[in-house]
């Protein structure tokens, strides 16, 4: 895949430097010598080779009235329908998160629903451009079977067009405001990350959470995100809230002195579930692919205990295994 020197040309603004964009209440991407340090010294275990305990979801083609059914794909991938509409977030079917198809992290639980056993998908929504988010070889069987709009942000659209035209991406800048149907839109709101897709290209296309309004309340979805002090969710709160549910990553975060920047822990996302004010929460990125050193399992079990630790119950913060279907 060829790309141009840049991913985005655009002026100047609060959180893009004419190249690069930023995040003032966020850090830089560590350096390629952490990096070494951190792979160096890792410590992969905990994790299966393949999980045979598999259940499939078979969602139904549209969900009308006030209703909203979310199934978990698995990682970041959710189905999301609600008022007749079909919504996938950074959907990812493919074997392995990498830029080698023989390499990388590779999948340990089938998706939670079969793609041909998807419904007629209406949108996609695609947070940023790092390999286990932005998967190209599922973005373009989406288009040919489905021709869905893809929301992303700024310059992620370079990538979709020069692997293929057919990919229907449209970028968006922060704060911008998408209508999807009649009374059904997405916002898109800034998050602590950042983003490459190899080791030159770092911070030239933009990331993104979604605030997913509809008449039975609205949606703060957020992928990839460090903590940090807590700003972007209590930003939301006061531009977007309230939340029906907020969707949250939990997973990523070993080891702390390289990942906290960029991916939360449990105990940070209950943290940020109280910050954006968000009535439910439902947990993503975790238990498909490893990526870092925590266990697979100890993600779901430093959920419950953070819960237990903030007086939260249980059932107000779910970590759903692939296959499984929250309905609210």
């Amino acid at each position: 895949m060829k790309l141009t020197s840049r991913y985005y040309h655009g002026p100047i603004s609060d959180h893009f430097d004419g190249t690069r964009f930023f995040d003032i209440h966020g850090v830089p991407p560590k350096s390629f010598a952490d990096l070494l340090r951190w792979w160096s010294s890792r410590s992969l275990s905990g994790w299966p080779e393949h999980v045979t305990d598999i259940q499939q979801d078979i969602p139904p083609a549209r969900v009308d009235g006030p209703r909203w059914r979310l199934s978990f794909v698995g990682h970041a991938t959710l189905l999301i329908q609600l008022s007749g509409l079909n919504i996938l977030t950074d959907p990812v079917w493919s074997e392995r998160v990498s830029p080698l198809s023989f390499a990388g992290p590779k999948r340990v639980h089938e998706p939670g629903i079969a793609f041909d056993a998807l419904p007629p998908i209406d949108a996609v929504l695609l947070s940023h451009n790092h390999w286990d988010h932005l998967d190209l070889p599922t973005l373009l069987r989406l288009a040919r079977a489905h021709n869905p709009r893809v929301i992303t942000p700024l310059g992620n659209d370079t990538i979709l067009r020069a692997h293929d035209p057919a990919i229907r991406g449209e970028a968006y800048d922060w704060h911008d405001r998408v209508e999807l149907a009649p009374g059904v839109a997405v916002t898109l709101a800034p998050m602590r990350h950042w983003s490459a897709r190899h080791l030159f290209d770092r911070c030239k296309a933009l990331w993104a959470a979604f605030v997913i309004e509809a008449p039975a309340g609205r949606i703060y979805h957020v992928a990839d995100s460090g903590y940090g002090d807590g700003h972007h969710f209590r930003a939301a709160a006061e531009q977007h809230g309230p939340f029906r549910l907020a969707v949250l990553p939990i997973g990523a975060y070993e080891p702390r002195w390289f990942m906290r920047d960029m991916h939360m822990n449990p105990a940070e996302a209950v943290q940020a579930m109280r910050d954006c004010g968000a009535e439910h929460a439902l947990a993503h990125h975790f238990g498909t692919f490893q990526l870092t050193d925590e266990p697979r399992d100890a993600p779901r079990l430093a959920l419950v205990e953070a819960l237990a630790d903030a007086g939260i119950a249980a059932k107000r913060f779910r970590a759903l295994e692939p296959g499984g279907v929250w309905e609210l």
